[in-house]
């Protein structure tokens, strides 16, 4: 079957907003968020491959060296499934989109 590397994506605007909110009630979300996560990959376990995990800060390397970066990358996964749009679907209700303030979840096919 297909594998596919979903990407989540988050703005950076987004997560100063989530910050700036009081800590009991950033608190509140990722407790609820955590347990509707790990819900979720309950739900899909037969067809995740590789949990992934989130991601901080990004460093690029390039021909001319290596510096800080910046983009929307925050976590991934990796998924079985029939096509890119049944992946897509899977993601529909994740908690990265419904309670985190997660800006989408990029699918994108292993083509090697």
């Amino acid at each position: 079957m297909p594998r596919f590397l979903a990407v989540y994506t988050i703005t950076r605007e987004a997560i100063a907003s989530f910050r700036s909110r009081p800590k009991s009630e950033q608190d509140a979300v990722d407790q609820e968020g955590v347990a509707q996560w790990a819900a979720w990959e309950e739900r899909h376990a037969p067809v995740i491959r590789d949990r992934g995990g989130m991601v901080g800060k990004t460093t690029r390397v390039t021909r001319d060296g290596i510096a800080d970066a910046v983009n929307p990358v925050c976590g991934y996964l990796v998924v079985e499934a029939e096509s890119a749009d049944a992946a897509a679907r899977m993601f529909l209700d994740h908690p990265h989109l419904t309670v985190f303030p997660g800006d989408g979840v990029d699918i994108m096919p292993f083509v090697t």
